[in-house]
């Protein structure tokens, strides 16, 4: 159901700037937190449909370990090629040490 927030991991599991892979009702996820704040971002790479929690996080993007493209964690977009196609973000909650994700994507 759209909108609805589901368990992906607890906050105490996540260490800074190194995302974490869950799968959400078949989907894959990545979890990240960085500058004090946790994201969700569909953890598919749109250029190589490889995992992007396998790259790397700065500045608020995570990059595609395979051909170097980043992607801004707030909004999905790529900063610069070979990816030319955003990919989902998805709203967060956090509650307790569970943070909580919802599917019905932003962007």
């Amino acid at each position: 159901m759209p909108g609805t927030f589901v368990r992906a991991c607890g906050l105490s599991e996540l260490e800074e700037n190194t995302p974490k892979r869950v799968e959400l009702d078949g989907t894959p996820v990545s979890v990240v937190m960085t500058e004090g704040e946790v994201f969700a971002i569909n953890d598919i790479c749109s250029h190589a449909n490889v995992s992007l929690s396998e790259g790397e996080v700065e500045d608020c993007q995570i990059e595609c370990w395979l051909h170097g493209s980043a992607f801004d964690l707030r909004t999905g977009k790529p900063s610069g090629l070979p990816a030319t196609r955003p990919v989902p973000v998805y709203p967060v909650q956090i509650e307790g040490d569970d943070v909580l994700v919802s599917l019905n994507q932003e962007s």
